[in-house]
């Protein structure tokens, strides 16, 4: 006979219904003083890099002697703050046609109060981006988040960038989309200001090196990877079920609150502004405030449930195609390690590889690296096992967008030369040094689970606990069409959520883009 379900998880189910059904009586999710609801922390991958790191917890004492010297540097980074893309230009325009419709339908109702409910910025609006034919660019407020990472990143390893500009000693790469060069140009205006003649501020040129969309595999393995575009094609229904049951719950919560016959379509164009509108516009109290603290909290975990199945620990493939860019990393450092080991003089060897890219790069990259894992998680992704999904609001969890890609999103990896201790014993020349790699996600330390959740890994350890269980695989083998598998036996959690599932199903809608 089964075993009884523990108690815990169906009294947290509980709590998610409980909390979504009493949605009038929580307070809108405007915006907050400190240490109050802020939802600009709780807009997923369309969060500002600043608000990201301004709500990052991640403390790590230092661990690594003042003997320590860095000598190379790697930069995976997402690009910066960007516009919405011509397909969601499109849907906020559709938006508005249909508030428009729908405040048409409320001033016929037979109720005289049927207007009072709804919020006045409805009345009459227009999107923002009304009558753009293009998106996707980067905006000002991104080009300062990656002019200022760059000084910041300047300013933290000092001695590293100080060789003249060379771009094989400095190698900035993005990839052929416009919004990722704009990116590792603002970068690079950062880095090398008062390096140049030109202009008043001495700028100086530099190079940005692209690969062909059809054949990046390093910073877009995801268009290449047959694999796991037919992995997101399967799966990218099984999602939107997953998601049906809270958004029928915030769009009755809208219904009830608003009293317009709003569909769940309707909702999910309404975060959908909401973000855009707190991220691009600063605005929070017109699209976001139309949600409670509590609806805002599941509508992002929808966000995170997504990025986690498609671009996540939700699948191996989703992280083991970014290999080529693993394998980049870590030649980078060996390369950087000979050039010190034979004692070549500064400025002949590369002392950084700084790459902008997307969201769909660095999440994996982090995976790779074991990043956000809950528990014993490390262990089952070492064996290729799958990972529940991450714990359901209001329980807490690792994995938020908000802090794995926010825009402008980047890990570090740090590589140092340490004078290793002898104990009075004599050693070669070749063992006076050791190299230790400290990895930075947006700026912070953070331990890795495969070196004993240590932020401060020696180079050997790092790539036979964190890097040989991934390179075993090949990407070609990896990334072509395989016969689908039968599905495994899903876990007691899995099993919870498809009952949920089976309470709350209705019609869903469209996915959320990352």
């Amino acid at each position: 006979m089964a075993a009884a379900p523990r108690a815990p998880l169906p009294l947290a189910l509980l709590v998610v219904s409980a909390a979504l059904l009493a949605g009038a009586s929580l307070s809108p999710a405007v915006e907050a003083g400190a240490g109050a609801f802020d939802v600009r922390r709780h807009l997923s991958t369309v969060t500002r890099y600043d608000v990201a790191r301004g709500s990052n917890s991640v403390v790590s004492a230092p661990s690594m002697s003042d003997e320590c010297r860095v000598i190379h540097l790697n930069l995976v980074a997402r690009h910066g703050t960007r516009a919405p893309t011509k397909k969601r230009i499109k849907e906020l325009d559709r938006l508005a046609v249909r508030l428009k419709a729908l405040i048409h339908e409320a001033k016929q109702a037979p109720e005289s109060d049927s207007m009072k409910n709804i919020p006045s910025w409805i009345k009459g609006w227009e999107s923002p981006w009304k009558g753009r034919v293009k998106g996707g660019e980067l905006v000002s407020e991104g080009e300062e988040e990656l002019y200022n990472l760059a000084n910041r990143v300047k300013e933290r390893f000092q001695g590293l960038f100080d060789e003249e500009y060379h771009p094989d000693v400095y190698s900035i790469r993005a990839t052929q989309v416009p919004r990722a060069s704009a990116s590792a140009v603002a970068f690079g205006l950062g880095l090398l200001s008062g390096k140049g003649k030109l202009g008043p501020v001495k700028n100086r040129a530099f190079s940005v090196l692209s690969e062909s969309r059809a054949s990046d595999i390093c910073l877009r393995f995801f268009d290449s990877c047959e694999t796991y575009k037919d992995y997101r094609k399967r799966k990218e229904p099984d999602v939107e079920k997953q998601k049906e049951p809270i958004l029928e719950h915030v769009t009755s919560a809208l219904i009830n609150r608003y009293h317009l016959n709003f569909t769940t379509q309707d909702a999910s164009s309404l975060w959908f502004l909401c973000k855009q509108e707190a991220s691009l516009l600063n605005i929070t109290n017109q699209a976001c405030q139309l949600f409670n603290e509590a609806e805002v909290s599941f509508l992002e975990w929808t966000d995170d449930l997504e990025g986690f199945v498609l671009k996540g620990y939700g699948e191996s493939i989703n992280y083991r195609m970014g290999l080529p860019l693993l394998k980049d990393v870590v030649q980078s450092m060996e390369e950087a390690i000979i050039a010190k080991e034979e004692n070549h003089p500064d400025g002949t060897y590369e002392k950084a590889r700084l790459r902008f890219a997307h969201a769909e790069t660095v999440v994996p990259f982090s995976c790779l690296l074991g990043l956000f894992l809950e528990g014993s998680d490390f262990e089952k992704i070492q064996r290729e096992e799958s990972l529940d999904i991450p714990p359901i609001p209001p329980q807490g969890r690792n994995w938020k967008g908000s802090v794995v890609a926010p825009f402008a999103g980047n890990n570090m990896l740090a590589l140092y030369q340490c004078p290793r201790k002898t104990g009075g014993s004599k050693i070669s020349q070749d063992q006076k040094n050791s190299y230790f790699v400290q990895v930075l996600h947006n700026e912070a330390p953070v331990s890795m689970p495969g070196c004993g959740s240590k932020d401060f890994c020696p180079f050997e350890e790092f790539k036979e606990k964190i890097v040989e269980p991934h390179v075993k695989h090949d990407y070609d083998a990896l990334c072509k069409i395989r016969p689908v598998a039968r599905e495994e036996p899903s876990s007691f959690s899995s099993r919870m959520w498809n009952f949920v599932l089976g309470l709350f199903s209705q019609n869903g809608d469209k996915k959320t883009e990352l």
